[in-house]
């Protein structure tokens, strides 16, 4: 498990491309976003994600969120009902978790066998460069594992995993994030849309969505 102690105000090329190796050798990074630090594999290899439920250890039953870069991704990811997609950009980018029918090219093993993800755009830089050399999209679990606490220390994080059988590959480093609630949750693949569950999200945004 290696760590790589990033500058976020300084060039972080060379780290992104050293996760991006490992994505695509079907392994797992750490990453920060806009609310905490996440467990990050190709969420389109099923593989991978196999993964990230191990070392979270994960119930296959319940299903991780993924993290697209922008709408374009998404539409290729997930059914977007056509009188919603304008309504989304008060959303996106954000802290926002939409629930959406998936498309075929996402892995069954991402949904725990349901038809719908859970996905979001963050607004988030170093994700968003992230996402852009790599190519695909990310899982977005929190990086914990299961019934612990959220992390947003990746020093703790490291403490976590170390000398666990399964860990992540790579940890990026940059530095304690400011406390945050996990995203919002709000479910589109029903005729009525509904709020899962309240983040950070804001008020008047959600409510937007909740008009039609």
């Amino acid at each position: 498990m290696k760590i790589i102690s990033i500058d976020p105000y300084k060039d972080y090329s060379e780290a992104i491309l050293e996760a991006v190796e490992v994505l695509n050798k079907g392994g797992v990074v750490v990453y920060p976003t806009d609310t905490v630090y996440c467990l990050g594999a190709n969420a389109c290899e099923a593989r991978a994600v196999e993964q990230v439920f191990k070392i979270k250890n994960r119930p296959l039953s319940k299903p991780i969120p993924i993290i697209a870069r922008n709408m374009k991704w998404v539409k290729e990811l997930a059914f977007i009902p056509e009188k919603l997609e304008a309504k989304l950009d008060y959303i996106w980018p954000g802290s926002t978790t939409i629930i959406l029918p998936k498309r075929d090219v996402v892995p069954s093993v991402v949904t725990a066998g349901n038809q719908n993800v859970g996905m979001r755009i963050p607004d988030f830089l170093f994700v968003d460069k992230l996402l852009g050399k790599f190519g695909y999209p990310l899982t977005a679990t929190s990086a914990n594992v299961s019934g612990w606490e959220l992390r947003n220390n990746p020093a703790v994080i490291a403490e976590d995993f170390k000398g666990k059988i399964w860990k992540p590959d790579l940890i990026l480093d940059v530095g304690v994030l400011p406390p945050s609630r996990p995203a919002t949750i709000l479910d589109l693949s029903t005729i009525k849309p509904k709020i899962l569950r309240v983040g950070p999200s804001k008020p008047q945004q959600l409510m937007k969505l909740l008009e039609i």
